[in-house]
């Protein structure tokens, strides 16, 4: 007859292999470090699908902030001006008439305003092509010009359609006092104007632990004090109380070291504006991770009576006497 309690070890243990987060559990046990960055990129890379340049250029053009975008495109808009304006100096100052009515008196700046008129079909006032070559390279430039903006314009509705998540996390998290123990805790918030609903977090604990005598890397998802929170529109300190059903009883500093704790943070929420679901990831190690310290206030006094945070205060915590939480409380062993 097979053991019962041997029959629940091997359920438990297939349990816990299907909880690798879709990484595989060959691969969890092979990789080294963190599986996410701070800003939520999976560090990871995909072989034989080629460079992709233009993917990872256009991923990049949605994602940079809108100072970069513009520099961006401002930027490539006046070096293609510039070669252009440098193949009509190339093809002779006769290439180009007209130049003296504008008062431009240097040529590359007559063959440069000459290039914006054609590349933007604004048009080129008195300044005309004269010759077979420059009136090849004004055809090149004008089918260039207007399908470059065009593109330009695309990117630029596509990043003012898409709905992306802007959700900042704390620079750290802490180890603080929580009731009768400790918990685990961090801080997030929207810092878009619109409003998300509905806000969703899950956390879950990537480490090594010795099994049957076997170093392993397991997978925990941890118990928050909440897992969802109505209305997101102040911050949200996201806690998971440490007692003696979390994986993370008696934990010290050392053992969170010793183990590369990674604690891996998803956040979903309803966006009101564009009525759809966003996702924002984040991921906190072992040495991000602050002990006997608690978040400080983030709350001000609002001569109104408005609800009011500041946001730069999100990073900031208290330091609490030595050994407030290095050691563990006594509900953990209870």
């Amino acid at each position: 007859m097979t053991d019962p309690k041997q029959g629940e070890t091997h359920q438990r243990s297939a349990r816990e292999d299907l909880n690798d987060l879709g990484f595989g559990r060959v691969v969890a046990q092979q990789v080294r470090g963190r599986f996410l960055s701070r800003d939520g990129t999976p560090r990871s890379r995909k072989y034989g699908l080629g460079a992709q340049r233009w993917e990872h250029l256009y991923r990049q053009s949605l994602d940079v902030s809108w100072a970069v975008f513009v520099t961006w495109v401002t930027g490539l808009t006046l070096l293609v001006n510039g070669i252009f304006a440098l193949g009509y100096l190339a093809l002779g100052p006769g290439a180009l008439a007209g130049g003296e009515l504008l008062g431009l008196r240097d040529p590359f700046l007559r063959a440069f305003s000459f290039s914006v008129g054609v590349f933007t079909t604004v048009g080129t006032g008195p300044m005309h092509a004269v010759g077979s070559t420059a009136n090849w390279l004004v055809v090149v430039e004008s089918l260039l010009g207007p399908m470059s903006l065009v593109g330009a314009g695309g990117l630029v509705l596509t990043r003012m359609m898409r709905p992306q998540a802007r959700v900042r996390f704390s620079e750290s998290a802490v180890i603080a006092p929580y009731r009768d123990g400790r918990g685990f805790m961090f801080r997030t918030i929207n810092v878009r104007p619109s409003e998300l609903s509905e806000v969703r977090a899950k956390v879950n604990l990537a480490w090594f632990e010795e099994v049957d005598g076997v170093r392993q890397r397991r997978f925990h998802t941890l118990k928050l004090e909440r897992q969802e929170v109505e209305f997101f529109t102040l911050h949200w300190t996201i806690v998971h109380p440490i007692d003696r059903h979390s994986p993370l009883r008696g934990i010290t500093p050392e053992r969170l070291r010793e183990a590369e704790a990674e604690f891996l943070v998803l956040i979903t929420g309803l966006d009101e504006t564009f009525s759809t679901r966003l996702t924002a990831r984040s991921s906190y190690f072992w040495d991000e991770v602050r002990w006997d310290a608690a978040f400080a206030s983030m709350f001000l006094t609002s001569p109104d009576n408005t609800l009011t945070v500041d946001v730069d205060r999100l990073d900031r915590f208290d330091r609490l006497p030595e050994g407030t939480t290095t050691r563990p409380a006594a509900i953990e062993e209870a």
